[in-house]
């Protein structure tokens, strides 16, 4: 159950269920501690990336050397995400450019496109399974058949003013009380940073809940967490899981698959834990919550 408190029990049909429907065949949890296994690609002048997937989405984590670039050229959005720690960036898409030197997530619009790091630092990008990446993520093996468990993929409308570059800072859209964390979206992605905390997350006010239909991606940027995730049975005792209290450290990313039961724990002096979902979700879009909900529309 959500506690009281959380701002998610309030959503319509937010599912605060402490465990989800009986199901089969669901998928195990995958986890991947970035510089903990060999990157999947070094550029020329020593750039790392570690690309990881969930069935509509990949994460490219790069620990990237100042000067370096990483075009793309691709049919649809993605997204750039930048926090304390991460590498300054310059972004060329089009014929609109931008430097981004602080907190924020860039949105980057379809055709060709350059992120060049101005700093050595990670350099975080998050693009759909619906490009070339998908087949060089660690885990593709897991993605050979599609999960019956996740609802079928599909882009939600075009932003209102056509697709460009965009740049929302985090500094101006602070934590606000009421609001659960800082949410956008694209057409074709959902971010959420959550609060930084300063310490660990007391144990009894975790917020085990499950999703119904779509799989969602925990991107550990500092400190520790245990990720707490049950498996509801079904009929068919042979396919039972035990739960699982998993730790990992930053930078790591957590893929959890529906229906699930699922929270993650805090427990270090500090950490920040971003949640991204392909394609974006209808109840926190609903609920208010997307502070950049006049550029893309919902329907």
């Amino acid at each position: 159950m959500y506690a009281a408190d959380d701002v998610r029990s309030k959503l319509a049909g937010g599912k605060p269920q402490s465990q989800g429907p009986p199901a089969t065949g669901i998928r195990a949890a995958q986890y991947l501690e970035f510089r903990d296994s060999e990157p999947d690609e070094v550029t020329e002048k020593g750039s790392k990336t570690w690309v990881f997937r969930s069935q509509n989405l990949a994460i490219l984590w790069t620990d990237a050397v100042a000067g370096d670039e990483f075009p793309r050229q691709q049919d649809d959005e993605y997204v750039a995400l930048l926090y304390s720690g991460s590498a300054q960036i310059r972004v060329a898409a089009g014929h609109d450019s931008a430097e981004v030197t602080e907190d924020a997530l860039a949105v980057i619009p379809p055709g060709p496109s350059t992120i060049e790091a101005l700093t050595d630092g990670p350099v975080i990008r998050l693009i759909t399974t619906q490009n070339d990446v998908a087949a060089t993520a660690q885990n593709a093996a897991a993605y050979t058949e599609r999960d019956p468990q996740v609802a079928p993929w599909q882009p939600w409308p075009d932003p209102v003013d056509g697709f460009r570059l965009r740049v929302y800072p985090l500094a101006q859209t602070p934590i606000a009380e009421g609001r659960f964390g800082r949410i956008f979206r694209t057409t074709n992605i959902m971010v959420n940073f959550l609060a930084e905390e300063s310490a660990p997350r007391p144990p009894a006010k975790l917020s085990p809940h499950h999703h119904d239909d779509f799989e969602q991606m925990s991107l550990a940027v500092t400190g520790d967490y245990v990720h707490h995730i049950r498996y509801p049975w079904g009929p068919d005792s042979t396919e039972w899981k035990p739960d699982e209290h998993t730790p990992v450290g930053s930078p790591s990313v957590a893929i959890i698959p529906p229906p699930t039961v699922h929270t993650s724990q805090g427990v270090g002096p500090a950490q920040q834990l971003i949640d991204i979902f392909s394609p974006p979700r209808q109840d926190f879009s609903d609920a208010g919550w997307v502070l950049n909900a006049k550029d893309y529309p919902t329907r």
